[in-house]
């Protein structure tokens, strides 16, 4: 039997949050309904008073942990590298917030940082010493639109290879694996004036393997292309299908993985993401951390339908107990 543990990034439920609909304990209690029993937690985005965390809070964290059995798994930083509007922080600054960041994820149990590509690989360097006292460790998500043999993922890997830091990892995002145009992507584009045949030849090109870039130009000259047809093509670009194999020979420097999901259909299908491949891969290489729900279709259905932020994660769950098996 797999040992891939479930998770819920509390990410997936930011339409209901903002909106007010739920709160943060409402957030913990329906990943928990859901059947995960890790949590991700991004506390700039739902920590009114951030970064000064109380206490109580920390307090008030653990007892819902407890109250939901659940563990508190990941946490999501931000290096805000553009605080000014006259220069970039220093790289000792970005240190500090760094370390700041490190501990506010002990205090609350999280053994896992996640950053992202705009972290200067020196501020992480500068940073493992406190990593290793926090006991927390430095996750670099693989986000689309780049993915592994990206030049900034390369250097980085390689300094995880040649150093042998155990407290620098990666976090592949399953953005990265994306076969399709998922259909609620389309039917968005539609939705907004686009045309269908345009609409589809592009996604058919994209699920083919014709090079973006080409697609992108035939469009722009096509007489009966409109602007939104121009603009589908864009959004196109910034998409990209990674075979899941290259996980494999990855898997040593894998810490964590956010389970990236546009939409799961009523039949608990993903229509963008060809997720038995990655999860089978995933399992034949022995991975044995969380992978954590991580909802983003949300903002291509607010225009006509009502967000339901917790039905998706509880479908993408039962998609997710299914294919670990």
């Amino acid at each position: 039997m797999s040992k891939i543990k479930r998770g819920v990034s509390l990410y997936s439920y930011q339409d209901e949050f903002y909106t007010g609909k739920m709160n943060l304990e409402d957030c913990i209690r329906e990943a928990s309904k859901a059947g995960a029993t890790g949590i991700e937690f991004l506390p700039e985005q739902m920590l009114p008073t951030f970064p000064n965390i109380s206490d109580d809070f920390v307090k008030q964290w653990h007892e819902w942990m407890e109250k939901y059995q659940v563990e508190p798994i990941a946490y999501d930083a931000f290096l805000d590298n553009k605080l000014f509007a006259n220069r970039m922080l220093t790289t000792s600054e970005n240190v500090d917030m760094m370390k700041r960041d490190l501990k506010i994820a002990n205090r609350l149990g999280c053994k896992i940082l996640r950053t992202l590509v705009s972290t200067p690989l020196e501020v992480v360097k500068q940073s493992l010493p406190y990593a290793e006292e926090m006991n927390v460790k430095i996750a670099l998500e693989v986000h689309a639109p780049f993915t592994f043999g990206t030049p900034w993922f390369e250097e980085r890997l390689d300094f995880i290879k040649e150093s042998g830091t155990k407290w620098f990892a990666i976090m592949p995002d399953f953005g990265i694996f994306a076969k399709r145009i998922g259909s609620i992507f389309q039917d968005r584009y539609i939705r907004e004036g686009g045309t269908p045949e345009i609409i589809k030849m592009v996604s058919d090109n994209y699920e083919n393997g014709v090079n973006k870039d080409e697609t992108f130009e035939k469009v722009s000259k096509m007489a009966e292309a409109n602007e939104t047809d121009k603009s589908f093509a864009e959004f196109c670009r910034h998409f990209v299908y990674t075979d899941p194999a290259i996980l494999t020979e990855n898997m040593p420097y894998i810490a964590h993985i956010h389970g990236k999901f546009y939409d799961i259909t009523e039949d608990y299908q993903e229509t963008s993401i060809p997720y038995h491949d990655v999860v089978k891969t995933l399992k034949d290489a022995g991975y044995e951390g969380y992978i954590c729900s991580e909802y983003e279709g949300n903002r291509h259905i607010q225009d006509y339908m009502e967000v339901d932020s917790i039905e998706q994660v509880r479908r993408h769950q039962a998609l997710l107990e299914k294919v670990i098996g």
